[in-house]
């Protein structure tokens, strides 16, 4: 039986993962209109990371309250303060199918509990992503319209996915 990874390395892979779909994404996306969204700012890592490399589009941050470090906290008139499964919803209205590209980090440890709220929010995450869109997650989600691409190089089969309109 292989040796179960270390949460060191699952971390790091997860992190790897993550700035290589990203950084897929902002490419694929460049030149795109329509505002992009991070959903769950957390620290503000890859908010930041998405601000340093998208200068044509605006970054949208939906969290249940800012917490994240000094340098990576957004302007407040590009935070949409609440609970995703009544902001998402809610934005719909505003945005419609608009979003270039959306970024999904809100899952915990519990990979059973992760599971359960991206079968909730992925139906509320959909009708926002335009046609061409792209959704990068760290966790599995399930899309009716959207489909999965193959992860670009450098990231981790299952500790990233990349959802396209």
């Amino acid at each position: 039986m292989p040796e179960a990874q270390s949460r060191l390395d699952l971390f790091i892979d997860r992190m790897v993962s993550q700035r290589a779909c990203l950084d897929y994404a902002i490419a694929q996306t460049t030149g795109h209109e329509g505002p992009v969204f991070e959903l769950g700012l957390g620290n503000g890592r890859t908010y930041h990371h998405m601000v340093q490399h998208i200068k044509d589009r605006p970054v949208y941050v939906f969290e249940r309250a800012v917490a994240s470090h000094p340098d990576s906290t957004p302007p407040d008139d590009r935070v949409i303060l609440g609970d995703v499964r009544e902001t998402l919803p809610a934005s719909v209205a505003q945005f419609g199918a608009s979003a270039s590209l959306i970024h999904a980090d809100l899952g915990g440890h519990n990979r059973q509990k992760n599971d359960t709220f991206a079968r909730l929010v992925s139906p509320l995450i959909e009708p926002l992503l335009a046609r061409g869109g792209l959704m990068v997650s760290s966790d599995r989600m399930y899309f009716e319209d959207l489909t999965e691409l193959p992860l670009p190089s450098g990231a981790v089969e299952g500790r990233c996915f990349i959802y396209q309109r």
